[in-house]
């Protein structure tokens, strides 16, 4: 009988303490949860998700019916119609664009942006060719241009007509992305430009199809002339400068709002990603889009990520995005910059200037060591081809982050970025003023205990100085136990004295950054 009892004790014990610990997890569940209102103190309350500080590599790409003409960049579709009225006009006189324009496929009022979109065909398309070579290319979160500034739609929308799926490759290009990305354990984003559409096309021009209402549900809303404004200066900004820049009336708003809310229902998009201009869009959308997109992840228990660029959300709210740009130093805070493998065009061109893999990777591993991440863009044709070049360079940057990955993926910075002559030019759009690296440029991350110190190109002297971790240094007071050269097999031969850390190097592995493992006693 007093087993019995016992037993029966026990059992209402275990019984007790299990239904404890539920309803304390349950509790800790329910405190967990979030409730956002649109209002920036409550939006600071999200937190930008492991998964993205683990990632650091993504690739989008600019491809719609502004890949048709093939000509300079995907500004096209606005500096087509750049004639000699326009204000924008240089000296009285039409863009090079224009004329490329009428002199290939004839006036304005006959042939406008809006019969690029047939030709706009995408028949060799493939999204799961493209998502494997995402994969193959090592990022971790990838996507595409969702609506670029020329307002047409690359989803299944019931908003407007313009869209991919009812014309041009009328095919759900997101949609059909969207799930190949997922299959290969990528989270998808989408980016969105549709601010920018405001002004985008002279609707007040008479003498081109822009200004016909029957496509104003493309072209965007009736403006006067000299209303298409390029967006503040930050520095403008600053300094309290007045300019006249006109801001988009309920109408457009609405419309620009409920795209994204179209979009976050359909697709679920782990990152959204904005180009700047959105303080066109009233400050209130703005907010509400956050308010939507935050509350919606945590009732689907998503961790999800949205960037901005200059000040179009309030600090803290979201990461902060560069554009073809860097940091000079390493931040305490995450952010992401967005590049173009082609020097000269986010979208294909005829005659592009594509970076070489060695930029690519440098740019890479320079952005990593400074709490930033790279969101690659590149190039498709109209057709839905990559062009060769473009996937040569993704393949040689998947093949050297399988090799080097583990310096790249799931690391957090060092006391400092690094060391080296490079000095970084900071600045929107300033990354053509940036140098290339050489062997004197050595970039650190860390993951627990181990650090990685990355040569941004091989010493020729057969010895890798880094001065940055000399004895006595107060930023690595550890003793090294043994270093590696990833890619190379066993331990390295070193020394370490008041001058520095000085690694003998064994013979040269691959063509790009090397990455030495630096293990802790």
């Amino acid at each position: 009988m007093h087993l019995i009892m016992r037993a029966l004790l026990i059992s209402l014990l275990v019984i007790t303490l299990v239904s404890c610990n539920s309803s304390d997890k349950k509790k800790d569940s329910e405190k967990a949860k979030i409730v956002y209102s649109a209002d920036w103190e409550s939006l600071k309350q999200h937190e930008t998700p492991e998964w993205f500080l683990d990632a650091k590599f993504g690739i989008y790409c600019h491809w719609g019916p502004y890949s048709v003409p093939e000509y300079e960049n995907e500004w096209y579709a606005h500096w087509m119609y750049v004639n000699e009225k326009n204000p924008e006009a240089k000296n009285g006189k039409p863009s090079h664009f224009y004329t490329h324009h009428v002199e290939t496929y004839g006036p304005l009022n006959e042939f406008g942006y809006k019969d690029f979109i047939p030709m706009f065909k995408a028949e060799k398309f493939d999204a799961a060719e493209w998502a494997q070579l995402f994969y193959d290319a090592g990022a971790k979160f990838a996507g595409p241009v969702s609506e670029h500034a020329d307002g047409f739609a690359m989803w299944d929308s019931k908003l407007t007509k313009w869209d991919a799926k009812e014309m041009g490759p009328k095919r759900d290009i997101m949609g059909e992305l969207s799930k190949e990305i997922r299959k290969r354990d990528m989270k998808f984003i989408a980016t969105f430009h549709r601010q920018w559409l405001f002004g985008w096309f002279p609707t007040w021009d008479e003498t081109t199809d822009a200004s016909d209402p029957e496509y104003a549900d493309l072209y965007g809303p009736k403006l006067k002339k000299g209303d298409f404004q390029y967006p503040y200066n930050p520095h403008e900004i600053d300094a309290g400068e007045d300019r006249y820049y006109p801001r988009a009336g309920k109408e457009f708003n609405d419309e620009w709002l409920n795209r994204l809310k179209e979009i976050i229902d359909n697709y679920n998009p782990d990152l959204v990603w904005f180009d700047n201009k959105m303080d066109v869009v009233s400050e209130e959308h703005r907010k509400e889009f956050l308010e939507y997109y935050y509350n919606h992840a945590e009732n689907k228990g998503q961790e999800v990520v949205s960037t901005y660029k200059f000040y179009d959300f309030a600090k803290g709210t979201a990461v902060l995005d560069l554009e073809r740009s860097r940091m000079k130093e390493k931040k305490d805070f995450p952010w992401l910059t967005d590049d173009s493998i082609d020097w000269k065009s986010w979208s294909h061109i005829s005659n592009p200037r594509y970076k070489s893999t060695n930029r690519l990777i440098d740019f890479l591993v320079d952005v990593v060591s400074k709490n930033g991440a790279v969101l690659l863009n590149i190039t498709p044709k109209s057709n839905g081809e990559i062009p060769e070049l473009v996937k040569e360079r993704l393949l040689e940057m998947g093949a050297w982050l399988k090799v080097n990955g583990e310096a790249i993926y799931g690391t957090r910075t060092f006391e400092i970025y690094g060391e080296g002559d490079a000095k970084v030019v900071e600045g929107h759009l300033s990354e053509e003023k940036n140098a290339d690296n050489t062997a004197k440029d050595i970039r650190f991350t860390t993951k627990g205990d181990v650090l990685y110190a990355i040569a941004l190109d091989w010493p020729e002297n057969g010895e890798l100085h880094i001065r940055t971790l000399k004895q006595g240094s107060e930023l690595y007071q550890k003793d090294v136990a043994s270093i590696q050269l990833l890619g190379n097999e066993g331990n390295l031969m070193f020394n370490r004295d008041t001058e520095g850390l000085k690694i003998k190097l064994p013979n040269k592995v691959g063509d790009h950054a090397f990455v030495f493992k630096i293990n802790r006693k």
